[in-house]
């Protein structure tokens, strides 16, 4: 299994991320993803319910299998190349958000220790809610709570499947991901075509979203215990199977209570509340996240170089 080549990946985005002038240039392979599902969606989504759901199913199996088809091929003609181990971690790394991540977040609390008013601007950045009427504490918690769910969906998930299947499976993770963020909505226009993305993009995340709560209740030290107890009592109280896993993680780890009541244009969700501690999140409370954000991404590159070296304990290559 490549575990090599992951950790590979880990350490190329963590030094380089995606370049600005790259992206520029050619996009990125999720906007190139997205163009693909806003094209089969515009086609497509169109008939009856039963259709609709119909041609749904039809989209997620397509970008599934396509994904993985390109993502082996490009694989196989990378590493054909004289030290191919290196541009398959440069292109495998675009598929990661590690880096990103921590700087979007980190300007939320640069931006919200200025002003109310840019913390706003900051955070309406890394979340699809109104930001309008969050005060202080709203405006860290939506990043904290942003920095967990992202740590999972952005950074373990592809992280995983690109270990147990190489750059297919971060691909095909990748496009089922992006389709959920696109069409996976419980709205008029969604709710049958979008529901087989949403569904498999649930199951794909499964094992990532509770590997990343326990790294990051590991990292957490002395917060360890609490941070287990509230993966425990309220993970499953998220209207997400997978999101309220590291949630609840990093607020027992923190002593926060995050979830609770939010907006999304006009519509309100409750939001079951996770964790038991303060509710009023601070700035200091969003680089305190940052920090265990990095010790939970330490563990995370353990586990590659502990399955890169029992690779090549067991004979096979450590990077393919």
């Amino acid at each position: 299994m490549p575990f090599g080549s992951t950790l590979a990946a880990l350490a190329t985005e963590a030094a380089l991320g995606y370049p600005g002038v790259l992206f520029a240039r050619i996009g990125h392979p999720v906007v190139w993803i997205g163009a693909a599902i806003e094209a089969l969606e515009t086609r497509l989504n169109r008939g009856s319910p039963p259709r609709r759901r119909a041609n749904g199913i039809f989209t997620a199996a397509l970008l599934l299998a396509g994904a993985f088809v390109i993502g082996g091929a490009l694989q196989a003609a990378l590493l054909a190349l004289p030290f191919g181990v290196i541009p398959l971690a440069l292109v495998s790394s675009s598929l990661l958000a590690q880096r990103s991540l921590h700087d979007h977040v980190a300007e939320v609390a640069g931006a919200a220790g200025f002003s109310l008013e840019e913390g706003r601007a900051a955070v309406a950045r890394i979340v699809g809610r109104d930001v309008s009427r969050l005060d202080e504490a709203g405006v860290a918690r939506a990043a904290i709570e942003s920095l967990a769910e992202n740590f999972s969906d952005g950074v373990v998930a592809p992280a995983l499947w690109m270990a147990l299947f190489g750059l297919p499976g971060a691909l095909a993770y990748k496009a089922i991901n992006t389709a959920d963020s696109m069409i996976g909505h419980r709205s008029a226009r969604y709710v049958d075509f979008g529901w087989a993305s949403a569904r498999l993009d649930d199951l794909l995340n499964l094992p990532a979203s509770r590997l990343a709560a326990l790294l990051l209740a590991l990292a957490s030290g002395r917060g360890a215990r609490e941070a287990l107890r509230a993966m425990g009592r309220d993970a499953k109280k998220h209207a997400s199977p997978n999101a309220g896993w590291p949630e609840a993680a990093m607020a027992g780890a923190l002593g926060l209570k995050l979830g609770g009541p939010r907006a999304y244009g006009e519509r309100e969700v409750a939001g079951a509340p996770l964790g038991d501690g303060r509710f009023e999140a601070n700035v200091s409370d969003i680089r305190r996240a940052l920090t265990l954000y990095q010790l939970a991404l330490a563990g995370l590159w353990g586990l590659m170089a502990v399955g890169a070296a029992a690779g090549l304990r067991t004979g096979s290559l450590p990077l393919s």
